[in-house]
């Protein structure tokens, strides 16, 4: 059976469990790499070694950004024409973004070269920071071809349903990772710079897997030579399908740049640390909702393109169910092994220990709302209606949490950093379910329309 008429005739529970344990697998996998990088460089740099990642990570947020511009919109596009049984459009939208990629990453590059140090002095890098931060990006903006490359090919991988497939990519990258990580940073005493390379090293040899599955013989998509050319409508709507989770992400960095300047107002570099490790221990818990999403994806779109509606709402109400529940469970999770965490992290530096332990419970209270947060923004995004997942985003991570992370720590000091995230996730969540409210209605009043 292929995997569009999989999709078509499989019960849904079936296909989200399918399509959602490999990206979990996958997610839980990424997260673990972003931890085990921070653990390495604690281990084998230091305190200032995690501050410059933290700084640094606003970075690779950003390029994960302009990777979720390219990459999420084509997949999107991808779902609904494979609904609407359309294999040639694929094809052109998967030709012109492979062309995209590369003008996007070469883009970056350069500006990412011309403007790094100030840049990463915006950022709130200085000092000994400073000349930590400065190594590890350097070596990271190499990476970029390989990263937007990896991700975007990757996700379209996920939108015609191998999610297995995807998943089995993504590992390969961060089993390398993990091997050489450790190996450049204490065999060859490279530092900070053998992190950064490991990172480097493992997401080009990974990137190779996603993207020669589209020259292949059996595939269902190919890359044709006469679909290279870029066609303004294709790259038009890919873009406008994507900008929600680039809003997304470039907000998520221009957070992580006010709670890193709040932190050294309010904490110093130990803050910034603490922060560093708990956003780490937070991916944990998001990657594996945002695995979830992505398991729905592919079902949301050819339902939608297909207008099977029972198939649509069903996978939204199975896919909130599956994030609310793990969220709780991670939540309890945070809540019980909150100095364990970070004593792995600092072991020896009480400070840092005693600073992290309430900082994460309290950011973690509002956990279990974030996978209602997470499904009800990707869904609109999964449907082509991708202002509602903008609204949703901008909200959560720009309109509320901006002011709240300005405001809430001149009367609480510290704590009100941790506190405003949570503050913004209530508010959003409710927001968001009056919007999915809205939007089941009109579904179900159309699909009363279609049976009279």
């Amino acid at each position: 059976m292929s995997k569009v008429n999989e999709i078509e005739n499989e019960q849904v529970r079936k296909l989200l469990f399918k399509f959602s344990m490999p990206a979990i697998i996958a997610m839980l996998a990424n997260a673990l790499y972003n931890v085990c990088d921070r653990l390495f460089v604690g281990m084998g740099v230091g305190v200032l070694g995690i501050s410059a990642i933290s700084i640094a990570y606003t970075v690779t947020l950003i390029i994960m950004g302009f990777s979720m511009l390219v990459g999420l919109g084509a997949t999107s596009l991808v779902s609904i024409k494979l609904g609407e049984k359309d294999t040639e459009a694929c094809e052109n939208i998967v030709g012109n973004t492979f062309v995209l990629i590369f003008i996007v990453s070469g883009i970056l590059m350069i500006l990412g070269y011309v403007f790094l140090t100030p840049i990463l002095v915006s950022l709130g890098a200085k000092g000994k920071v400073l000349y930590y931060t400065k190594i590890y990006t350097e070596i990271i903006i190499l990476g970029i071809p390989f990263q937007v490359l990896s991700y975007t090919m990757n996700n379209i991988l996920k939108g015609q349903g191998r999610a297995k497939r995807a998943m089995v990519n993504l590992l390969v990258s961060v089993i390398l990772n993990t091997i050489l990580n450790p190996l450049f940073i204490f065999v060859f005493k490279m530092g900070i710079a053998g992190s950064a390379l490991a990172t480097v090293i493992s997401t080009a040899i990974s990137s190779t897997l996603p993207t020669s599955t589209y020259f292949t013989k059996g595939a269902l998509i190919k890359i044709h030579v006469k679909n290279l050319k870029l066609r303004k409508n294709i790259i038009k709507e890919s873009l406008s399908m994507g900008i929600s989770g680039f809003i997304m992400q470039v907000s998520m960095s221009l957070i992580v740049i006010i709670i890193n300047k709040q932190c050294l107002v309010y904490g110093g570099d130990n803050a910034v640390a603490v922060f560093g490790i708990l956003n780490s221990f937070s991916l944990l818990i998001y990657m594996p909702i945002y695995g979830i999403s992505q398991g729905m994806q592919p079902i949301i779109g050819y339902s939608y393109g297909a207008k099977k509606h029972d198939k649509l709402l069903e996978t939204l109400k199975l896919s909130t169910i599956s994030a609310t529940i793990f969220a709780v469970i991670a939540f309890i999770a945070f809540e019980v092994f909150s100095k364990n965490i970070f004593s792995a992290f600092a072991k020896g530096t009480e400070a840092i220990i005693n600073m992290g332990v309430p900082a994460i419970r309290m950011y973690s209270i509002s956990i279990p709302l974030f996978g209602i947060i997470i499904i009800f923004s990707t869904y609109f995004q999964y449907i082509g209606k991708a202002k509602y997942a903008i609204i949703l985003t901008l909200l959560r991570q720009v309109i509320i949490i901006i002011p709240l992370l300005f405001i809430v720590p001149k009367f609480m000091g510290r704590n009100g950093i941790w506190l405003a995230n949570p503050i913004t996730d209530v508010i959003t969540a409710v927001l968001a379910i009056g919007l999915v409210y809205f939007e089941i209605k009109n579904i179900k009043a159309v699909k009363t329309q279609l049976y009279i």
